[in-house]
């Protein structure tokens, strides 16, 4: 009897193991499409001569990401051996008791996040920086920066031993701060840096509407990412194979819905307020505002609660774009604000559901996050532009970027022979 009851415990575990590994597995590969929705997100709202090229960035940062974060980015945030880690060795390849998924399970699922923070930069650089010079920064992001400020974060490190922000009371769930505000503040280094796109802005201080090539387009990945941001917030939860965490997950999965819905329904009536006409562009930006707004704490908040999250997003994205175009801050996508202000809204909301934070704590992290990542992306950002520059001339930015950094249009038939 004895024999039996330690062989159906050894099953159950083992089932354990397997529920646990494969949901990891899965949330981590709809996390990975989410790059599919930022490719098309940003290939909408770009102009068609710029198409190919934010493709090509977009494909590439995924790649970059994934090497650099295997070769050292993991190891930077959790510690282990730095060059070719879990190559050499059997780091990734198994796991004993008393894990409960395996470790290369984790290391796919924290890599994908890797590029979710790099197609940030992405979008709001768009239509003006050189190809190679936003991969090489590409490197650098992910290999170095973003695994640092992991460390402290989700790592659990002291911030150049001073002091651990878990201690201190910060939180954040599935990265509301430490993947979406340290790609939006990668960002606005290297937007102020690179400055504006020709006639965006006039002399007399008047901003001139860009529109993007192909809304149905942008419309899709916005699509795309909302359904990739239920293994974002729901694989967060780590765990599935017991009733306590398959309740979690279920709650994640309905909260993240929700937040995205007020986020959508308040940008509209936002914008239907300040521009008298419902604005497509910015109801898809309110849709991952609620997103990224419920992203620091998804499992504590009501439905209710979290809708509400949701929509002091998507108004608060809506101000925030014009507020950077009133400041000249010239970002095509609105990378800058859905991530970055909406995030660190993000991280405030955290206390008033989720009672192990705490107001100052959250401030303290959300500091030490952009100081670190706007701080060490602005040096980059300068040192590429030194050596090997970071914008295209007048004359290739007219003609659009396709040409001059890919050699080929993504819309070749509507051009005219020359």
């Amino acid at each position: 009897m004895e024999e039996l009851l330690n062989s159906t415990a050894a099953d159950v575990t083992q089932l354990k193991y397997a529920l646990d590994t494969f949901y990891f597995l899965v949330c981590g590969a709809l996390v990975m499409w989410m790059a599919a929705g930022f490719a098309m997100l940003e290939a909408g709202l770009v102009r068609a001569k710029n198409t190919t090229e934010i493709l090509t960035k977009n494909i590439a940062l995924y790649a970059i990401s994934c090497i650099m974060y295997l070769v050292c980015g993991y190891a930077i945030m959790y510690g282990g051996d730095y060059l070719l880690s879990g190559i050499t060795g059997d780091g990734f390849t198994g796991a004993e008791e008393p894990a409960t998924y395996a470790p290369s399970a984790d290391f796919f699922f924290q890599v994908v996040f890797v590029a979710t923070a790099m197609s940030i930069v992405s979008g709001a650089v768009a239509e003006r920086m050189k190809l190679w010079a936003f991969l090489a920064f590409a490197v650098v992001m992910t290999g170095i920066i973003y695994p640092m400020e992991g460390s402290w974060t989700w790592g659990g490190n002291s911030v150049f031993g001073m002091y651990t922000l878990g201690d201190l009371g910060f939180s954040d769930f599935a990265g509301s701060g430490i993947v979406h505000m340290a790609g939006a503040a990668a960002a606005l280094a290297g937007v102020l840096v690179l400055g504006a796109r020709k006639g965006k802005y006039s002399k007399d201080g008047a901003v001139n509407a860009i529109p993007g090539a192909n809304l149905p387009l942008a419309t899709l990945g916005t699509f795309v990412l909302w359904l990739g941001w239920f293994g974002f917030n729901g694989g967060s939860v780590l765990a599935t194979s017991d009733v306590e965490n398959s309740n979690a997950v279920a709650v994640v999965f309905m909260n993240t819905n929700a937040a995205a819905a007020g986020g959508v329904v308040a940008a509209l009536i936002v914008a239907r307020m300040l521009f008298g006409k419902a604005d497509l562009t910015m109801a898809l930006n309110g849709a991952l505002a609620g997103l990224v707004a419920i992203t620091a704490e998804p499992s504590t908040p009501s439905a209710l609660q979290a809708t509400l999250f949701g929509a002091m997003g998507g108004a608060l994205v809506v101000f925030s774009i014009l507020t950077l175009d009133k400041l000249k801050i010239d970002d095509p996508v609105g990378a800058i604000s859905v991530h970055g202000v909406v995030g660190l809204l993000g991280l405030l909301l955290v206390p008033v559901t989720n009672d192990g934070s705490s107001f100052s704590g959250q401030i303290i992290g959300a500091l030490t996050i952009f100081v670190w990542v706007f701080g060490t992306s602005l040096v980059v950002w300068l040192a590429l532009k030194a050596v090997m520059g970071i914008r295209v001339s007048e004359e290739e930015e007219y003609e659009g970027v396709d040409i001059s950094e890919c050699g080929m249009e993504a819309y070749p038939e509507f051009t005219s022979a020359k």
